[in-house]
C-alpha cells in the first residue's frame, strides 16, 4: 500500500506540525517521507488533517513560509488570560506606513510621504524593517535611485496570511482604513513633524476590516 494511503503518514504529518515552532514549507514536510511523497500528496494530506481539526479550538492554516497550526481568535482570548502581557503597540503613524507598503508595493519613501502628507521619520522605516514586516526589494530608475519598499513573509505569517491577496480589500477606502487596528496604535499624539492644515488621508482608527496577527499554538514535545 502506497505511504499515503496508510494512517501513519497523516499521523506522523500530524505530529511534525504540531511540534514546530515555525511554520513547515511543503520540501520540510516532504523530507519526512525521504522525498517519497509527492507535493500533492502532501497537501492531500493537509486537507485530511485540517478536515479532522475542524470546529476544535486550533486550525491548521497556510501563512507566507508555509503550514502551522494556531488558535482560533474566539479562543485566544481565553488563553490570554493565562499570559496577560500586552502586545507591543504601534504609533499611529508607523501603522499608516505600513498600510500603504502593504496595499501600494513596492513604494519609495517618496510614494509614502505624498499618500500621507507628512515626512515619513527614518525612525519608523527603521523599526518596521527591524519587526521584519518590511524590507528594501530594490531602486526606482529615478534621480536618486530611491529605495523600493515591500513587505515579507514574516509580515504574512504575523498576519496569518498566505499571500498578499487575501488582504482585506480597500471597497474605495483610503489606505490604511482597511488594516491593522489589531495591533493598537500608542495613544500618545505623533512625535513626526505635521503641519495643523497638512491632509489625513489615512486613518488607521476609523479602520472597518479587523486583520490582527494569529497567534500560534505553543509547540509540545511527546512526553519521552
Amino acid at each position: 500500500m502506497d505511504i499515503l494511503e496508510t494512517p501513519d503518514a497523516t499521523r506522523i504529518l500530524e505530529a511534525a506540525l504540531l511540534c514546530s515552532h515555525q511554520p513547515m514549507s511543503l520540501r520540510e514536510m516532504r523530507q519526512l517521507f525521504d522525498d517519497t511523497v509527492s507535493a500533492d500528496g502532501v497537501l492531500a494530506m493537509l486537507g485530511h488533517i485540517r478536515e479532522q481539526w475542524s470546529g476544535r479550538g486550533v486550525e491548521l492554516v497556510e501563512v507566507g513560509t508555509g503550514w502551522r497550526f494556531q488558535t482560533r481568535p474566539d479562543v485566544q482570548a481565553h488563553l490570554d488570560r493565562l499570559h496577560p502581557e500586552k502586545p507591543p503597540k504601534y504609533s499611529r503613524a508607523t501603522l499608516e506606513t505600513l498600510a500603504i507598503v502593504a496595499y501600494k508595493q513596492p513604494v519609495t519613501r517618496g510614494d509614502i510621504e505624498d499618500i500621507r502628507g507628512v515626512t515619513v521619520s527614518s525612525h519608523i522605516v527603521k523599526q518596521l524593517e527591524d519587526r521584519g514586516w518590511v524590507e528594501v526589494i530594490g531602486h526606482r530608475d529615478a534621480p536618486g535611485r530611491p529605495a523600493l519598499f515591500a513587505t515579507t513573509r514574516q509580515f504574512l505569517d504575523d498576519m496569518g496570511l498566505s499571500s498578499l491577496a487575501q488582504l482585506p480589500t480597500l471597497d474605495g477606502l483610503p489606505v490604511g482604513q482597511a488594516l491593522l487596528p489589531g495591533l493598537d496604535p500608542e495613544p500618545e499624539p505623533e512625535s513626526e513633524p505635521e503641519s495643523e492644515s497638512a491632509p489625513d488621508p489615512v486613518s488607521v482608527e476609523a479602520a472597518t476590516h479587523e486583520l490582527a496577527p494569529a497567534d500560534p499554538i505553543e509547540p509540545f514535545s511527546p512526553s519521552p
